[in-house]
């Protein structure tokens, strides 16, 4: 699997937790608030894949852009970052050694915690 750092995604983000627009829930708490497959399919009527994109810090590019297998590592409910997407993403990182999807989540944790 070729996962990297999705960089869009990242500055998305980090504008999102400077803007305040967080949820700052608690680590296992997302498996409650993530979007629903139905949630996702609709956002991406609606909106487009580009922005679905926005949402999500890992890409994988054994899958065409245009699946939802290409995006890993959501952040949040396409309205604000979840701290309990970003906690759950940094363990899952950490596990499968993507250093780099690792430690751009846990600058937002970081981000998201000192406020």
């Amino acid at each position: 699997m070729a996962v990297k750092l999705n960089e869009k995604a990242f500055r998305h983000a980090k504008s999102l937790v400077t803007k305040g627009t967080v949820v700052r829930d608690e680590r296992d708490d997302w498996s409650e608030h993530a979007p629903t497959p139905d949630d996702e399919n609709k956002f991406i009527k609606k909106e487009s894949w580009a922005e679905y994109s926005k949402w999500h810090l890992g890409v994988d590019d054994e899958h065409p852009d245009d699946t939802k297998g290409h995006y890993k590592f959501p952040i949040g409910d396409f309205k604000k970052v979840h701290r309990c997407a970003v906690i759950s993403g940094e363990s899952r990182a950490g596990q499968y050694d993507y250093d780099d999807i690792r430690d751009a989540l846990g600058t937002l944790l970081k981000k998201i915690d000192e406020d």
